[in-house]
């Protein structure tokens, strides 16, 4: 495989831009109003909070070096984009800082924990869309999966259960479920920023209607239709199973279309994160409703 590294100038500017937009939040809204965060950034503000140091110089005191651990870890994309995200996100920390631009929000508590929510998941979207990251506790918990065997998720859940617990040295128990109420809205935004909005079901069926079934969704939805070869494993019968992927508001109208026409049928539902392929588009332009 090889790790030589292609330059996308679009990839650079606009995890510049999301960089920008997460610290905006950062530094407008979390800073002042002391609601806590995860990761290296919650690091940064206990800093901040205890010891009055900017967190721009705690950033790349803590960041730079990960990065050259990361470096072991990671492809050469990798440490690029991961050097860039972080580079950025710690300077413009410190521009904001010099803007001296402030919201006053009256001490709403849950509106700043909304807003610090929202920003930072619209900046984390857009630096994670589009292959970058900022750095900080994703590297130390790919270092512990590397060298100790310990899963990645449970260890960037126990770095931000370290760091929000650590945080309580500078903010109160009752400030901390803001902290926590920023951090849900966080991950849920950053979530649909990556996809795009996207948002996608694919739908299984198991019928012994399966040309019937598949003609009617190709011809009312317009929506393709794969046949995999099943076996019932108590009866033994062989079965034809029909999996379709559809826009969120055409699945109603599949249903209607397989139970229609097999009552009998097995349906069943579920999300898809991401569909990659060249036929398939989330809007159809001809489209008809089921009657």
């Amino acid at each position: 495989m090889s790790n030589k590294y292609v330059f996308h100038p679009k990839n650079f500017l606009l995890i510049a831009l999301g960089c920008a937009i997460y610290a905006f939040g950062f530094v407008i809204f979390k800073m002042p109003n002391q609601i806590a965060d995860s990761g290296m950034s919650g690091v940064a503000l206990i800093l901040h909070a205890l010891f009055g140091i900017n967190p721009t110089i705690t950033g790349y005191l803590i960041n730079l070096p990960l990065i050259i651990l990361g470096a072991k870890l990671f492809g050469r994309n990798a440490v690029i984009y991961t050097l860039h995200g972080t580079v950025m996100l710690y300077l413009f920390i410190w521009l904001w800082q010099l803007s001296g631009i402030a919201v006053d929000l009256q001490g709403d508590n849950t509106i700043i924990a909304i807003l610090a929510g929202v920003t930072a998941g619209l900046g984390g979207g857009l630096v994670f869309r589009f292959g970058g990251t900022m750095g900080g506790s994703d590297i130390i918990a790919r270092a512990l999966e590397d060298k100790l065997g310990i899963p990645l998720g449970k260890s960037l859940l126990g770095i931000d259960v370290i760091v929000m617990l650590l945080s309580l040295t500078y903010v109160s128990i009752p400030k901390m479920t803001y902290a926590l109420i920023a951090s849900f809205i966080y991950s849920q935004v950053v979530n649909i920023v990556e996809r795009g909005g996207y948002s996608v079901r694919e739908m299984m069926v198991i019928t012994d209607q399966p040309d019937a079934i598949s003609q009617q969704i190709m011809q009312v939805l317009g929506r393709g239709v794969t046949y995999f070869q099943g076996k019932g494993a108590y009866s033994g019968k062989d079965k034809q199973v029909l999996y379709i992927i559809l826009n969120p508001n055409e699945v109603r109208d599949a249903k209607r279309i397989v139970t229609t026409t097999d009552p009998q049928a097995f349906l069943s539902v579920s999300n898809v994160e991401e569909v990659v392929s060249p036929e398939f588009v989330i809007k159809r332009s001809k489209y008809r409703q089921v009657t």
